[in-house]
């Protein structure tokens, strides 16, 4: 039997990257999908189909994540159309980066906005779903910054940081009612938009890393999977790692 067979499963941001891998890994393992972006475009349409092509039922939502009312709408939508919510996912966030002294009001509110408080309103919105079945599992994508810190990128962090508080929260308020609540701190990850750095600022990340090499969005996945899994059905409000070894 598939690891998440017949499960209902919403991962936010996930038309394209890590989310998309994510939700991808989640339906080969028997998972129904729902899947959120700011707009279903090609890209989002793509995506649907090739889950969907996996066997099972899978539908993308143009959604802002941030907006409280929007997400309220767009969760009651999906229970209407899949009948429960057995995972979220929180991978929807973005960066604005820049150090403190140089850094706006403006950067400083929409990444805090996107990244923080699109967490807060789908589970929100999700909770009282999963504490009617006495089950869920909510996985939220941080950062290693989220752990460290990172000169630059002090609303980045900032909101990472508020992700894995918000997780080990969440973890304690609704672990008697069979909520589990983790994150996952992703390292240097290998997607569109790494890939493209030049070369050499790749080689020097990769030096910072024991394992030599970046991250793939699938990496992230498996992790994903076993949090999303009965296989760690005694694991809430931790924070693991996938970073190969570079912040541990």
């Amino acid at each position: 039997m598939k690891l998440l067979e017949g499960k209902v499963a919403v991962v936010t941001g996930a038309a394209r990257g890590i989310g998309k891998a994510i939700a991808l890994q989640f339906a080969k393992e028997g998972a129904n999908i729902a899947f959120t972006d700011l707009v279903i475009d090609e890209k989002g349409k793509a995506t649907e189909a090739e889950i969907a092509a996996l066997g099972v039922k899978c539908k993308g939502y143009a959604s802002n994540a941030a907006d409280f009312a929007q997400t309220h709408e767009v969760v009651k939508q999906i229970v209407e159309e899949f009948g429960t919510i057995d995972i979220l996912v929180n991978n929807a966030g973005i960066t604005k980066d820049g150090l403190m002294m140089r850094m706006s009001e403006a950067q400083w509110d929409a990444v805090l906005t996107v990244n923080l408080k699109s967490a807060f309103n789908f589970i929100h919105a999700v909770v009282p779903v999963m504490a009617r079945q006495r089950s869920g599992s909510i996985i939220n994508m941080s950062s290693v910054v989220g752990v460290s810190g990172n000169a630059g990128q002090c609303n980045y962090a900032a909101s990472k940081a508020g992700l894995i508080g918000l997780a080990k929260s969440i973890a304690k308020e609704m672990g008697p009612r069979g909520i589990r609540a983790n994150c996952i701190a992703p390292g240097f990850i290998i997607t569109d938009m790494t890939d493209k750095l030049p070369d050499e600022v790749k080689e020097g990340w990769y030096k910072q890393i024991p394992l030599r090499r970046g991250g793939t969005p699938e990496d992230v996945a498996n992790v994903a999977l076993f949090l999303a899994s009965d296989l760690s059905s005694y694991v809430s409000g931790q924070v693991i790692h996938c970073c190969g070894a570079m912040n541990c």
